[in-house]
C-alpha cells in the first residue's frame, strides 16, 4: 500500500486488496457518477459457461406478478421431491444486479446445503423505482406457494434470503407478510442486508471509501430505489423503520467488516434479538461489501456459504 490508499483498505487482507485494486482500474468513476446504464454494463456479471459448481438441475422460471412476469432460476441439486427452498434475490443497490451474478451463488447453496434455491429477478429503479421491486418480489412468493406442489418444493419449509439490496427485500417481505397474514418464510437468510436510510452510524464514516460501496455510493443507491421526493419512513423501503420486528422469522446475518452498511444490519441483527427473534450474527474480516456471493475469489466467501448451508440443513433436522 502507499501514501494514496484510503485507510479503510488497511483493513482488507491482501486477497481482497487485489481485488478491489483491479475493481478501481475498471470502474473509470465511482459507481454514482457512472449512471444506470454504465454501471451496469461494468459490473453485471456475465454468465459462466462452465459453472465452479453443477448441478444436475437448473431450470429457468416465468414467474407472474401483478404486472406482467418476471425471471427466476430454480436449482436443484437432486430430485428430492418437496424439497426445503431458499427463495433468493440478489443484490445490486436495487440498481444492479442479474440471476446470473448470484448464480454461482444459489448453485454452491443447493449442492452444499440439499436445499432446493430459486433466485428471483425483479424490477430495477430508477426506471421501476419503489415499491415496484419489493411489489414483484411479494407477488412471486405468493406464486411459488401456490405453485409449489407443480415445481417440487415444500410450501412449509421455504425460506427468503438476499444480498444487500436483495436482503432489504427479503426483510420487507416479511414485514408484509405479518402485516397481512401471509405464511411467514421459516427463516431469513441475508448478506449485509441494506435495511436502514438514515446513513447515521459509525460504519458510514468509518468506510466512507470502501471499495466498491462508499457512502455516496449507498447515498445514491437509495436515491435510485425511493426517488429523490420519497418523504421517508416507510418500513417496508427501510424495515429499521417498522414500530416491531417481532414474530419475524428466525435470522441468519452476515456481515463484511469493511462495508458502510456493516453497522446497520448488525443493529437490525441485535434489534431482533431484543425483540425476541433468534438470531445468529456473523462478521467477516479483512473483506469488503459483495463478498458473499464470489464465489472462488474469496476464502471467506466459501466460509460464508459453508455457514449458510449448515444453517439451512439444521433448519430441515427433523
Amino acid at each position: 500500500m502507499n501514501d494514496d490508499t484510503p485507510p479503510s483498505w488497511k483493513l482488507l487482507d491482501d486477497q481482497a486488496t487485489a481485488v478491489a485494486t483491479m475493481i478501481s482500474r475498471i470502474l473509470s468513476k465511482p459507481l454514482h457518477e457512472l449512471g444506470p446504464e454504465q454501471a451496469r454494463a461494468l459490473v453485471n456479471s456475465a454468465p459462466s459457461a462452465e459453472p465452479i459448481t453443477p448441478l444436475d438441475h437448473v431450470a429457468p422460471l416465468t414467474v407472474p406478478t401483478r404486472t406482467g412476469t418476471i425471471a427466476g432460476r430454480l436449482y436443484r441439486a437432486n430430485a428430492t421431491a418437496a424439497a426445503p427452498t431458499l427463495v433468493y434475490l440478489h443484490g445490486g443497490g436495487f440498481v444492479l444486479g442479474t440471476l446470473d451474478g448470484a448464480d454461482e451463488l444459489c448453485r454452491a447453496i443447493a449442492d452444499k446445503s440439499g436445499w432446493t434455491v430459486v433466485s428471483l429477478e425483479y424490477r430495477l429503479a430508477p426506471e421501476n423505482p419503489y415499491p415496484a421491486a419489493l411489489h414483484d418480489c411479494v407477488d412471486a412468493y405468493a406464486w411459488l406457494r401456490r405453485s409449489a406442489a407443480d415445481l417440487g418444493i415444500d410450501p412449509d419449509r421455504m425460506a427468503i434470503g438476499g444480498d444487500s439490496a436483495g436482503g432489504n427485500l427479503a426483510v420487507a417481505l416479511c414485514l408484509h407478510r405479518r402485516e397481512n397474514g401471509g405464511d411467514l418464510p421459516v427463516a431469513q437468510v441475508l448478506a449485509y442486508p441494506a435495511v436502514d436510510d438514515t446513513f447515521t452510524r459509525p460504519s458510514w464514516s468509518e468506510f466512507a471509501d470502501a471499495p466498491l460501496l462508499g457512502a455516496a455510493e449507498g447515498r445514491w443507491f437509495w436515491e435510485q430505489y425511493v426517488g429523490a421526493g420519497h418523504p421517508g419512513g416507510d418500513p417496508l423501503a427501510a424495515p429499521m423503520r417498522a414500530e416491531s420486528l417481532r414474530d419475524l422469522p428466525p435470522a441468519l446475518v452476515i456481515t463484511a467488516e469493511v462495508d458502510p452498511i456493516r453497522d446497520d444490519a448488525e443493529a437490525y441483527a441485535r434489534r431482533l434479538r431484543d425483540e425476541g427473534v433468534p438470531v445468529s450474527s456473523t462478521r467477516y474480516t479483512g473483506v469488503f461489501h459483495g463478498f458473499f456471493t464470489e464465489v472462488g475469489v474469496f476464502p471467506q466467501t466459501e466460509q460464508a456459504i459453508d455457514e449458510v448451508c449448515g444453517y439451512l440443513r439444521d433448519l430441515a433436522s427433523p
